[in-house]
């Protein structure tokens, strides 16, 4: 009978656990990554050195779990990501991924070798281990904190936050095997990368064509298609894991493929693997707490401490800074990368490998990792949101996100049904502004389901269905959300040719003689990125004006608030040189009377 109660106290424990990570993921948006650091004292307060008591240390159920976890938060990383997105800023990304992890791990294992009192390998190990960022931890703080991250900024850091694990774990197997073995070759360790680099790939992009083309084609219930995406991952994991293959760069290729071509039931899919990569995370940090012992970490604290500062102050901006000098990033955006490189679950992932192989000194690695990961979380978490500002490489995102509903709708992948409830400020009750990619369909008010035309005119309160691509269904929420009055421009954002996002087409035409369509004309020139964008305003973004260019140099409350114009390539031919001289008197007295400057 007392076994029985055992696994009915661990049923009701681990129940617990779970209701309180789903409770906490309210709490995330709020706090971000920091808050992960609840659940690891939660851990270590339940394990052998706390009041719970839980004797833990089952290294191999560890790495059963983390690597499920981070297979599940690599392929979430990849879903996210759009190519289109990337392409830009892909080499820059893969040589942080590859050659930054690289530098990271030798910079930091001086210290770690005058500090732990190490040998070079060792040294080099603990490095591997902590080398990494963590992509889960990163964009939750920066959407937890509200930043908007300028385009090739955020491009940077998904991309290679999401592809740097792959080779992290490479590196850390390679220097374990060395350490087991006590030779390796250059050959070899070239030979071992070719393949699972290439095996990796290969099988990434089978499992995600195939995986698209069992959702499309496989009539599965309401309700089934995240759990079997998911199980497809584990699936495209394990494949890759049992011919020596990256599962890990595989499963993130997977996400990307998935991610980027029209799938049934994408939106759910995408929910339901934001809470497994929640939970995951969370079951990373319980176990971590576990695992961990205060009284052996009080020996090695001290050192650990220099390792994590070195790695944070020295290592990883050293990396960025030499990885993205052939790039056209400036230093602001360098050092923000460089502050950028949490660590999290990964890792504690990694660490968890030489306890799992019996190395000497492996627990001394993850005690190590342990303070890193505390560290990291602390100090770089708690102040990226300023650092964003400080460096000028991001605004503020002040509105909250509409409620939106999304419905596939059976029998074609090209449109689903989109609904928001209408609020009394909101850009699309204020203005009637509509993109054209998207069709109102029905209204609900009082319970009674209508067709626009029968709701005309609508009013607040009301719930109003559209038909939009499902790739572009998030780009809706801009219009439902309560205006912001426009915050002041960045004059690190501003440009020689400029306007206020307040100004309407048909002024813009009475200076510059361009031309715009009749219906159009009384749009400011907020309005017309709003409707002809496919997706939220973005610093940077273009959009093209008969023969000039409209560029978005400065946001607030969402909307682009500050234009710079770009000149036809040819200025003589196309505008005399005198009415250039008026052209930029005009606009300055435009800018001016609204902006004060």
């Amino acid at each position: 009978m007392a076994a029985l109660d055992q696994v009915s106290i661990a049923i009701l424990l681990g129940s617990a656990l779970l209701m309180a990570g789903i409770l906490s993921s309210l709490l995330a948006l709020r706090f971000g990554a920091p808050l992960l650091l609840a659940f690891l004292v939660i851990g270590i307060l339940a394990g052998d050195s706390g009041p719970g008591r839980i004797e833990f240390d089952d290294v191999r159920t560890t790495y059963l779990v983390g690597s499920v976890a981070l297979a599940l938060i690599l392929f979430d990383g990849g879903l996210r990501t759009r190519f289109a997105t990337i392409r830009t800023v892909l080499v820059p990304s893969m040589v942080l991924a590859t050659v930054g992890v690289l530098l990271t791990a030798a910079i930091t294992a001086p210290a770690a070798k005058y500090a732990l009192d190490l040998n070079w390998t060792e040294a080099l190990l603990v490095g591997a281990v902590v080398a990494s960022t963590d992509a889960a931890a990163v964009f939750l703080l920066v959407h937890a904190q509200g930043l908007r991250l300028r385009p090739r900024v955020g491009a940077t850091l998904e991309a290679e936050s999401g592809s740097n694990d792959p080779f992290a774990v490479f590196l850390t197997l390679m220097l374990v095997e060395f350490i087991s073995v006590g030779h390796s070759t250059p050959g070899h360790v070239l030979v071992e990368l070719a393949q699972e680099a290439v095996l990796g790939a290969v099988i990434g992009v089978i499992g995600g064509r195939v995986t698209v083309i069992a959702l499309n084609r496989v009539a599965l219930p309401q309700g089934l298609h995240a759990p079997f995406v998911t199980t497809a991952v584990l699936v495209i994991f394990g494949v890759a894991q049992m011919v020596h293959a990256s599962g890990f760069l595989a499963v993130y290729l997977a996400g990307i493929i998935v991610g980027n071509r029209p799938t049934r039931a994408h939106n759910s899919v995408v929910s339901f693997l934001d809470a497994a990569t929640w939970l995951a995370q969370i079951v990373m940090f319980v176990l971590l707490g576990l695992l961990v012992s205060p009284h052996r970490l009080g020996d090695s604290i001290g050192p650990a401490v220099i390792v994590a500062l070195v790695l944070m102050l020295a290592a990883r901006p050293a990396a960025v800074f030499l990885c993205l000098a052939p790039f056209r990033f400036n230093w602001r955006e360098k050092v923000f990368i460089a502050w950028t490189g949490l660590r999290g679950a990964v890792a504690i992932f990694l660490a968890s490998i030489p306890m799992l192989v019996g190395l000497p000194k492996a627990y001394l690695y993850f005690d190590v990792a342990f303070v890193v990961v505390i560290i990291s979380l602390l100090l770089q978490g708690w102040t990226l949101a300023a650092a964003a500002r400080r460096l000028h490489v991001a605004l503020p995102r002040s509105e909250r996100g509409p409620r939106r509903v999304e419905l596939d709708l059976p029998g074609q992948l090209e449109q689903e049904l989109v609904g928001y409830p209408v609020r009394p400020k909101s850009l699309f009750f204020r203005r009637g502004l509509i993109p054209s990619w998207s069709k109102p369909t029905l209204v609900i008010r009082n319970e009674s389901i209508l067709t626009p035309a029968e709701a005309e005119p609508v009013a607040p309160g009301d719930y109003i269905y559209l038909l939009a691509p499902p790739e572009r269904a998030e780009a809706l929420d801009r219009f439902f959300v309560d205006m912001q009055p426009s915050s002041s421009p960045d004059p690190h954002l501003l440009g020689d040719f400029i306007v206020s996002g307040e100004h309407t087409l048909s002024e813009l035409a009475e200076i510059y003689g361009v031309k715009v369509d009749e219906n159009e004309a009384r749009l400011t020139l907020a309005d017309y990125f709003d409707v002809h964008l496919d997706h939220a305003p973005k610093e940077g973004a273009t959009l093209p004006l008969d023969s000039i260019v409209l560029v978005a140099r400065s946001l607030g409350g969402g909307r682009v608030n500050v234009i710079g114009l770009r000149l036809p390539e040819d200025e003589d031919e196309a505008v005399p040189p005198t009415r250039m001289q008026s052209f930029k008197k005009r606009l300055g007295k435009l800018w001016t009377s609204v902006a004060g400057i």
